[in-house]
């Protein structure tokens, strides 16, 4: 089954205190190129987030996005330091002592204490935060992936029906081949007659110049190479593994051959199928560039 390069899938996942959310989408590229959008404090997952692609994907540039929800609207929590507070308890108590005054210090003084409770960044908790990617990034990898076999579906069905049209004109450049070289004695003859003005030709010496010219533009090998492409092209539209490079090189192998039967015809009709051939080839060329 064909499946496109092009694609989009996304997942979220908690695991303990940490959520997370990825995005997947990709594009056409030569390679699987991947490049991965992460919060600061999850940077050091960064290939391990690779790997887990690569390993999906073949090929395709691939963008990753990881966001980590945030436990607040702005991302920040309250932290406390029950050290500096245990601080300040015992230097509330010793103040009082020397004083001679209640000790009547109150939670609520303690928090007030500057530094006991202060806000930051959420800390977070990586082994957590690890696994919530790890899920998150497989359930966008399913999706894109389905993504990219829905679209390699109607890759298929219009490489093949392009495919079809390719070998129909094939199938007439072959018909047309011998009609050529008939045409060409035939022209030959009447030429040769209009010049020699009643002498007698030597059909042998006809003969050897319609041979010369059959051989020059005997296009046998090249039709037989351009059906065994063609085969083996339609083989590569069920294949169950990427197949992309392989198609890539199949319909250059061929636009070669039907290079080399339009450099060798000169028969009109020929010529025109040439044309339509070269024009049905880069279509299938650039569709080719959409599979993985």
């Amino acid at each position: 089954m064909l499946r496109s390069m092009t694609g989009f899938g996304s997942g979220q996942a908690t695991r303990g205190a940490e959520s997370l959310s990825v995005e997947l989408k990709s594009v056409n590229h030569k390679f699987c190129e991947v490049k991965v959008r992460l919060p600061r404090e999850l940077g050091t997952l960064e290939p391990a987030v690779q790997k887990q692609v690569k390993d999906r994907l073949s090929r395709g540039a691939v963008e990753v996005t990881v966001k980590r929800a945030a436990r607040t609207g702005t991302g920040l929590v309250p932290q406390v330091d029950v050290g500096l507070a245990r601080e300040y308890r015992r230097a509330w108590t010793e103040l009082a002592t020397a004083l001679g005054v209640p000790d009547e210090v109150k939670l609520h003084d303690l928090a007030l204490f500057p530094n006991v409770i202060r806000v930051e960044e959420a800390q977070i908790h990586l082994e957590d935060a690890t696994a919530a990617t790890e899920a998150a990034l497989a359930a966008a990898l399913e999706g894109i992936s389905a993504m990219r076999a829905k679209e390699g579906e109607s890759l298929a069905a219009d490489l093949a029906a392009r495919l079809a049209l390719v070998s129909t004109l094939v199938t007439e450049l072959v018909a047309l081949a011998p009609r050529a070289v008939e045409e060409y004695r035939a022209r030959l003859a009447d030429r040769i007659a209009e010049l020699a003005k009643g002498v007698t030709v030597d059909p042998q010496r006809l003969a050897q110049e319609v041979a010369i010219f059959a051989e020059r533009t005997d296009v046998a090998e090249e039709m037989t190479r351009l059906h065994s492409h063609l085969a083996q092209f339609k083989t590569l539209l069920s294949a169950k593994e990427p197949v992309g490079r392989k198609m890539d090189f199949l319909v250059q192998e061929m636009h070669r051959e039907v290079n080399t039967t339009g450099s060798k015809s000169q028969h009109p009709e020929i010529s025109t199928r040439v044309v339509a051939l070269k024009a049905e080839l880069e279509r299938v060329r650039e569709q080719v560039q959409n599979v993985e």
